[in-house]
């Protein structure tokens, strides 16, 4: 029988958790976070609900009006069995009790002071660059992007690539997750690049959204 798409993203996110745990001892981290956006996933806990536990939601609000009423919504559709984590509102965070903050890479510089305010909270970070990767030691990983030509606020960004990426994993103070352009077609071709797991908006939406 044909794998569906969310099948191959669950199973290559899974197996670059594993194969990233022999090589580091990070705390355990979601193999698959999908990554909100109010254009492109205006309902995102209707996805959330639909990912498999142990997978991971980063809400990011963007200064939208109802953040608060939609991170509820995702602390609801996840309760447990999924990990959510908001965008540097550390306030919203606390409201929807979320399990941690995800910061945007002008924000890095919060990480230290955030982990000392709640040590319990999973931080995560993006990075674009080798150069913000000397600002994510106090992160639990970071988000690279974009691996491979993406749409949306990566769309002018030129892809790092597998063999690149690979090598800022190597380099990197923390675990790191690949984003952008990755879809069921070219996921497995990260198995390999140590890579802690797969972030992704539009291919996460595309493939657990349906029924």
């Amino acid at each position: 029988m044909e794998r569906s798409d969310a099948e191959i993203l669950w199973e290559v996110a899974r197996v670059l958790s594993r194969d990233a745990a022999k090589v580091s001892h990070a705390r355990t981290l979601p193999p698959l976070l999908f990554f909100t956006d109010p254009v492109r996933t205006p309902r995102p806990w209707e996805i959330a609900a639909r990912l498999p536990a142990g997978s991971g939601v980063v809400y990011r609000a963007f200064g939208a009006t109802d953040a608060r009423e939609t991170a509820l919504r995702l602390r609801e559709a996840t309760q447990e069995r999924v990990t959510l984590l908001i965008g540097l509102d550390e306030e919203l965070a606390k409201t929807c009790h979320a399990d941690g903050l995800h910061l945007p890479e002008r924000a890095l510089d919060q990480a230290a002071a955030l982990r000392a305010a709640h040590p319990d909270w999973l931080l995560t970070g993006a990075v674009h660059g080798p150069r913000a990767l000397s600002e994510v030691a106090e992160l639990d990983a970071a988000v690279l992007s974009p691996v491979f030509p993406a749409g949306g606020a990566s769309a002018e960004r030129p892809a790092v690539g597998v063999e690149a990426f690979s090598d800022l994993v190597s380099r990197a103070p923390c675990p790191l997750y690949a984003l952008g352009g990755i879809n069921a077609r070219n996921a497995a071709s990260l198995i390999g690049s140590h890579a802690c797991g797969i972030a992704a908006i539009g291919s996460i939406q595309t493939a657990f959204g349906a029924d």
